[in-house]
Protein backbone atom coordinates (compact mmCIF):
# COMPACT_ATOMS: atom_id res chain seq x y z
CA UNK A 1 0.00 0.00 0.00
CA UNK A 2 2.83 2.41 0.85
CA UNK A 3 4.43 1.66 -2.51
CA UNK A 4 1.17 2.36 -4.34
CA UNK A 5 0.63 5.63 -2.45
CA UNK A 6 4.15 6.79 -3.27
CA UNK A 7 3.62 5.95 -6.95
CA UNK A 8 0.32 7.86 -7.01
CA UNK A 9 2.03 10.83 -5.34
CA UNK A 10 4.79 10.87 -7.96
CA UNK A 11 2.27 10.70 -10.79
CA UNK A 12 0.06 13.41 -9.26
CA UNK A 13 3.07 15.69 -8.74
CA UNK A 14 4.10 15.25 -12.37
CA UNK A 15 0.58 15.96 -13.62
CA UNK A 16 0.25 19.10 -11.49
CA UNK A 17 3.64 20.31 -12.71
CA UNK A 18 2.38 20.35 -16.28
CA UNK A 19 0.34 23.49 -15.58
CA UNK A 20 3.51 25.58 -15.67
CA UNK A 21 4.52 24.16 -19.04
CA UNK A 22 1.31 23.47 -20.92
CA UNK A 23 1.32 26.85 -22.67
CA UNK A 24 4.79 26.47 -24.21
CA UNK A 25 6.99 24.01 -26.05
CA UNK A 26 8.62 22.68 -22.86
CA UNK A 27 5.86 20.12 -22.23
CA UNK A 28 5.02 16.92 -24.09
CA UNK A 29 2.47 14.21 -23.40
CA UNK A 30 2.31 11.04 -25.44
CA UNK A 31 1.92 7.30 -25.74
CA UNK A 32 4.65 4.71 -26.22
CA UNK A 33 5.02 1.00 -26.86
CA UNK A 34 7.78 -1.46 -27.54
CA UNK A 35 9.53 -4.61 -26.37
CA UNK A 36 11.57 -5.85 -23.40
CA UNK A 37 14.39 -8.37 -23.74
CA UNK A 38 14.84 -9.58 -20.14
CA UNK A 39 16.63 -12.18 -18.04
CA UNK A 40 17.12 -13.31 -14.43
CA UNK A 41 20.40 -13.84 -12.58
CA UNK A 42 21.42 -15.03 -9.12
CA UNK A 43 23.53 -17.53 -7.21
CA UNK A 44 23.06 -21.24 -7.84
CA UNK A 45 21.06 -23.05 -5.16
CA UNK A 46 21.64 -26.69 -4.15
CA UNK A 47 19.47 -28.49 -1.61
CA UNK A 48 21.40 -29.21 1.58
CA UNK A 49 19.35 -32.39 2.20
CA UNK A 50 19.31 -33.62 -1.41
CA UNK A 51 22.38 -32.54 -3.42
CA UNK A 52 20.80 -33.85 -6.62
CA UNK A 53 18.41 -30.90 -6.59
CA UNK A 54 19.84 -27.74 -8.13
CA UNK A 55 18.60 -24.37 -9.33
CA UNK A 56 20.89 -22.49 -11.71
CA UNK A 57 21.02 -19.75 -14.30
CA UNK A 58 20.51 -19.99 -18.03
CA UNK A 59 21.60 -17.64 -20.79
CA UNK A 60 18.10 -17.48 -22.25
CA UNK A 61 16.22 -14.19 -22.51
CA UNK A 62 12.49 -13.58 -22.80
CA UNK A 63 10.71 -11.05 -25.00
CA UNK A 64 7.76 -9.12 -23.59
CA UNK A 65 5.54 -6.13 -24.37
CA UNK A 66 5.86 -2.70 -22.74
CA UNK A 67 3.49 0.22 -23.27
CA UNK A 68 1.92 3.23 -21.62
CA UNK A 69 2.11 7.01 -21.45
CA UNK A 70 4.89 9.52 -20.85
CA UNK A 71 5.25 13.19 -19.99
CA UNK A 72 8.30 15.37 -20.65
CA UNK A 73 8.85 18.60 -18.74
CA UNK A 74 11.68 20.88 -19.81
CA UNK A 75 13.92 21.44 -22.81
CA UNK A 76 17.71 21.04 -22.63
CA UNK A 77 17.30 19.49 -19.15
CA UNK A 78 14.04 17.65 -18.67
CA UNK A 79 12.04 15.43 -16.32
CA UNK A 80 10.23 12.45 -17.85
CA UNK A 81 7.82 10.43 -15.67
CA UNK A 82 6.07 7.46 -17.27
CA UNK A 83 3.28 5.01 -16.46
CA UNK A 84 3.87 1.63 -18.08
CA UNK A 85 2.50 -1.90 -18.24
CA UNK A 86 5.56 -4.10 -18.68
CA UNK A 87 6.05 -7.84 -19.26
CA UNK A 88 9.35 -9.17 -17.90
CA UNK A 89 10.99 -12.39 -16.82
CA UNK A 90 13.75 -14.81 -17.61
CA UNK A 91 14.69 -18.45 -17.51
CA UNK A 92 15.69 -20.58 -14.52
CA UNK A 93 17.23 -24.07 -14.61
CA UNK A 94 15.46 -26.29 -12.05
CA UNK A 95 16.30 -29.99 -12.04
CA UNK A 96 16.99 -33.15 -10.09
CA UNK A 97 19.95 -35.06 -11.47
CA UNK A 98 20.09 -38.85 -11.68
CA UNK A 99 18.24 -41.56 -13.54
CA UNK A 100 14.53 -42.03 -13.54
CA UNK A 101 13.66 -38.33 -13.42
CA UNK A 102 11.50 -36.49 -15.91
CA UNK A 103 12.79 -32.97 -15.40
CA UNK A 104 16.58 -33.21 -15.67
CA UNK A 105 18.10 -29.95 -16.88
CA UNK A 106 14.65 -28.40 -17.08
CA UNK A 107 14.68 -24.76 -18.17
CA UNK A 108 11.64 -22.90 -16.80
CA UNK A 109 10.35 -19.68 -18.33
CA UNK A 110 9.38 -17.22 -15.58
CA UNK A 111 7.04 -14.50 -16.83
CA UNK A 112 5.38 -11.70 -14.91
CA UNK A 113 3.54 -8.45 -15.60
CA UNK A 114 4.39 -5.23 -13.77
CA UNK A 115 2.97 -1.76 -13.30
CA UNK A 116 6.10 0.40 -13.73
CA UNK A 117 6.67 4.06 -12.84
CA UNK A 118 10.07 5.30 -14.07
CA UNK A 119 11.01 8.93 -13.35
CA UNK A 120 13.94 9.93 -15.55
CA UNK A 121 16.11 13.05 -15.73
CA UNK A 122 17.47 13.76 -19.19
CA UNK A 123 19.81 15.97 -21.17
CA UNK A 124 19.09 17.04 -24.73
CA UNK A 125 21.88 17.62 -27.26
CA UNK A 126 20.73 19.67 -30.23
CA UNK A 127 17.25 19.08 -31.64
CA UNK A 128 17.30 15.30 -31.80
CA UNK A 129 19.57 13.38 -29.42
CA UNK A 130 18.85 12.70 -25.71
CA UNK A 131 20.31 10.77 -22.78
CA UNK A 132 18.38 9.99 -19.59
CA UNK A 133 18.55 8.01 -16.36
CA UNK A 134 16.60 7.62 -13.14
CA UNK A 135 14.81 5.31 -10.69
CA UNK A 136 11.93 2.98 -11.50
CA UNK A 137 9.36 1.56 -9.09
CA UNK A 138 7.65 -1.70 -10.08
CA UNK A 139 4.49 -3.26 -8.69
CA UNK A 140 3.87 -6.91 -9.62
CA UNK A 141 0.42 -7.56 -11.07
CA UNK A 142 0.63 -11.23 -12.10
CA UNK A 143 3.00 -14.16 -12.74
CA UNK A 144 2.73 -17.39 -14.70
CA UNK A 145 3.40 -19.83 -11.84
CA UNK A 146 6.05 -21.79 -13.76
CA UNK A 147 8.70 -21.45 -11.08
CA UNK A 148 6.41 -22.64 -8.29
CA UNK A 149 5.43 -25.72 -10.30
CA UNK A 150 9.06 -26.55 -11.11
CA UNK A 151 10.13 -26.23 -7.46
CA UNK A 152 7.27 -28.47 -6.38
CA UNK A 153 8.39 -31.10 -8.89
CA UNK A 154 11.82 -31.38 -7.28
CA UNK A 155 10.46 -31.60 -3.74
CA UNK A 156 9.97 -28.01 -2.56
CA UNK A 157 6.33 -28.55 -1.66
CA UNK A 158 5.73 -25.46 0.45
CA UNK A 159 7.10 -22.61 -1.62
CA UNK A 160 5.93 -19.20 -0.49
CA UNK A 161 6.68 -15.59 -1.41
CA UNK A 162 7.65 -16.53 -4.96
CA UNK A 163 7.82 -12.94 -6.13
CA UNK A 164 8.28 -9.66 -4.33
CA UNK A 165 5.16 -7.54 -4.61
CA UNK A 166 7.22 -4.41 -5.25
CA UNK A 167 10.78 -3.72 -6.34
CA UNK A 168 13.03 -0.76 -6.99
CA UNK A 169 15.43 -0.40 -9.89
CA UNK A 170 16.98 2.01 -12.33
CA UNK A 171 16.88 2.82 -16.03
CA UNK A 172 19.43 4.52 -18.27
CA UNK A 173 19.49 5.03 -22.02
CA UNK A 174 19.47 7.18 -25.09
CA UNK A 175 16.74 8.61 -27.29
CA UNK A 176 16.14 10.30 -30.61
CA UNK A 177 13.29 12.70 -31.46
CA UNK A 178 12.01 13.08 -35.01
CA UNK A 179 9.06 15.44 -35.04
CA UNK A 180 6.41 13.96 -32.76
CA UNK A 181 8.12 10.57 -32.75
CA UNK A 182 10.51 9.44 -30.02
CA UNK A 183 12.73 6.36 -30.21
CA UNK A 184 14.26 5.15 -26.92
CA UNK A 185 16.76 2.41 -26.07
CA UNK A 186 17.28 1.69 -22.36
CA UNK A 187 18.89 -0.69 -19.91
CA UNK A 188 17.05 -1.58 -16.69
CA UNK A 189 18.43 -3.22 -13.57
CA UNK A 190 17.05 -4.10 -10.14
CA UNK A 191 18.33 -2.69 -6.87
CA UNK A 192 16.38 -5.36 -4.94
CA UNK A 193 15.43 -9.00 -5.57
CA UNK A 194 12.32 -9.60 -7.62
CA UNK A 195 12.24 -13.31 -6.73
CA UNK A 196 12.73 -14.38 -3.12
CA UNK A 197 11.35 -17.90 -2.80
CA UNK A 198 11.40 -19.38 0.70
CA UNK A 199 11.15 -23.17 0.81
CA UNK A 200 10.37 -24.93 4.10
CA UNK A 201 10.17 -28.44 2.70
CA UNK A 202 12.28 -31.04 4.53
CA UNK A 203 13.98 -32.01 1.27
CA UNK A 204 14.65 -28.50 0.09
CA UNK A 205 15.36 -25.83 2.69
CA UNK A 206 17.30 -23.30 0.62
CA UNK A 207 16.30 -19.80 -0.43
CA UNK A 208 16.17 -18.74 -4.08
CA UNK A 209 16.92 -15.12 -4.92
CA UNK A 210 16.97 -13.51 -8.34
CA UNK A 211 17.40 -10.01 -9.73
CA UNK A 212 16.18 -9.03 -13.18
CA UNK A 213 17.67 -6.94 -15.96
CA UNK A 214 16.50 -6.04 -19.43
CA UNK A 215 17.07 -4.05 -22.59
CA UNK A 216 14.06 -2.03 -23.72
CA UNK A 217 13.24 -0.48 -27.11
CA UNK A 218 10.18 1.76 -27.51
CA UNK A 219 8.56 4.05 -30.04
CA UNK A 220 6.64 7.01 -28.67
CA UNK A 221 4.28 9.55 -30.19
CA UNK A 222 3.71 13.00 -28.62
CA UNK A 223 0.01 13.82 -28.74
CA UNK A 224 0.72 17.41 -27.67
Amino acid sequence: MKFLMKSIFIIALAVLSTAAYSQNRNFKFGIKAGANLSNLKGDDVVSSNDPNVKIGNTNATLTGFVGGVFMRLGSSIYLQPEILLSQKGGSVNVFRSGSGTTNANNSIDVRFTNFDVPVLVGLRFGDFFRINAGPIASLRLSENGGLREALNEVGANSVKDNYKAAALGYQAGVGVDIGNLSIDLRYEGNASNIINADTDDANFNSQLKRKGSLFQATLGFAIF
